[in-house]
């Protein structure tokens, strides 16, 4: 019913005109004799055109859509699009999509005002170009594309509009054969295309950073359930030493070596450690390390109250001080000194391990996995809200410095 309603429409538009042209050769005086055959005949391909164009029209219109009612037989479509992202970010993707229509031309991007306006001019083919062909060939219209943007709470509405680039009065006359149609859902697919692609992106780098976390987490619980066995056998073969020798540091050796494997022990919540625990920690591994260097280690440690309760990954501060003992101090002739310094305002935590031992190394000893892995725990856990920095220290040594957000989860990726 809508089809004949439609080539019915066509041929009462026709019909009316023909009318309209009857009376005006009448009422201009002009009627010094019947119309000119000219005006029928011209007439008459009109008619016999729109009628072919509208039975195309029909036959695209059900094979775009799969229905034939007055919303899909218009020349002028309407269609709208929620997308789940800000107005600048919203109007991105449009844009893209616009500009991938084929034959498109004159895109216009108004970001200010959020609208887009471009026009689809359909090519002339070589056969076209022939005289016969090219009148009836001037039945094709441009199509002007409309894209307008209505920002809301962290999403946007587009408003999309496909309509021939004449008054609509002739849309009676002259179907677009399906064309606007054709273009408003082309865009309504390419939007929902491009959505469904970075949704996916997004899933896979959720899925890729959770992966990348449970490695890390996997990484550190190794590296907490597990003590360097040549510090194990050092420490436990040096207070074997003592208790023949020195009981009484012997005692203090396996004490200090019982609480760091106590503070050592996994984290099975993954929660945050805190300066004050990881400081305990390092201070206990230090104090074995002084009982076994004697003089030629001095710890030095400056760490405000203040910093005590800051959040921050464990073994952190543990790595940093075995890399500055064991590839500064340990090598060098006479030891050194090793410094802990913290600072801590309203925002970030500063947290710096030097020493003035053998600094960086031309062997490229303490180039290892450990500040590897602490530079991807900061990223996975703080994101870009967290760095680190090593450098030389003066006028002997190194100096790493971490600096954290200064309260829990602040800046979590």
């Amino acid at each position: 019913m809508a089809s004949i309603k439609f080539l019915g429409r066509i041929l009462v538009a026709w019909f009316a005109a023909w009318c309209v042209l009857l009376v005006v050769w009448n009422v201009t005086g002009w009627n010094r004799g019947d119309l000119p055959w000219v005006f029928s005949m011209a007439w008459f391909v009109g008619l016999l055109a729109s009628l072919a164009r509208g039975v195309t029209h029909l036959y695209r219109v059900r094979t775009i859509a799969g229905r034939v009612d007055a919303e899909t037989l218009s020349n002028r479509q309407r269609r709208r699009v929620e997308v789940p992202y800000g107005a600048d970010e919203a109007f991105g993707l449009v844009e893209e999509a616009v500009r991938e229509l084929p034959n498109v031309h004159d895109v216009v991007a108004r970001r200010g005002s959020l609208q887009l306006h471009a026009t689809v001019r359909l090519p002339r083919t070589e056969a076209s170009r022939r005289r016969w062909r090219a009148w009836f060939a001037s039945f094709d219209r441009h199509t002007q594309v409309t894209a307008t943007l209505t920002p809301s709470d962290g999403s946007s509405s587009v408003m999309f509009v496909c309509e021939p680039d004449i008054g609509a009065w002739a849309d009676w006359f002259n179907p677009d054969t399906g064309t606007s149609l054709e273009y408003v859902e082309s865009l309504v697919r390419a939007i929902a295309q491009k959505l469904a692609g970075r949704r996916n992106r997004e899933r896979a780098d959720v899925r890729q950073t959770a992966m990348e976390k449970e490695l890390t987490a996997a990484q550190l619980g190794l590296l907490q359930a597990q003590v360097e066995p040549h510090f194990l056998y050092n420490t436990l073969a040096s207070a074997q030493e003592l208790v023949r020798t020195d009981p009484a540091r012997a005692d203090k050796m396996l004490g200090h070596l019982i609480d760091y494997l106590r503070r050592s022990l996994p984290r099975v919540d993954g929660s945050l450690s805190t300066l004050g625990q990881e400081l305990e920690r390092s201070t206990a591994w230090l104090e074995i390390m002084r009982l076994r260097m004697g003089e030629r280690l001095i710890v030095h440690t400056d760490v405000p109250a203040a910093a005590l309760g800051v959040p921050m990954p464990s073994m952190m501060l543990q790595t940093l001080v075995e890399n500055a003992i064991k590839h500064g101090l340990e090598p060098k002739p006479g030891g050194g000194g090793i410094w802990i310094r913290a600072g801590v305002d309203a925002s970030a935590l500063s947290l710096t391990v030097a020493d003035d031992g053998m600094g960086f190394r031309s062997d490229g000893a303490g180039t290892g996995i450990g500040l590897k892995n602490l530079r991807e725990r900061l990223r996975l856990t703080y994101g870009g809200a967290a760095s680190f920095t090593i450098g030389n220290n003066f006028p002997n040594g190194v100096a790493a410095t971490i600096t954290l957000p200064a309260t829990e989860g602040a800046g979590h990726a």
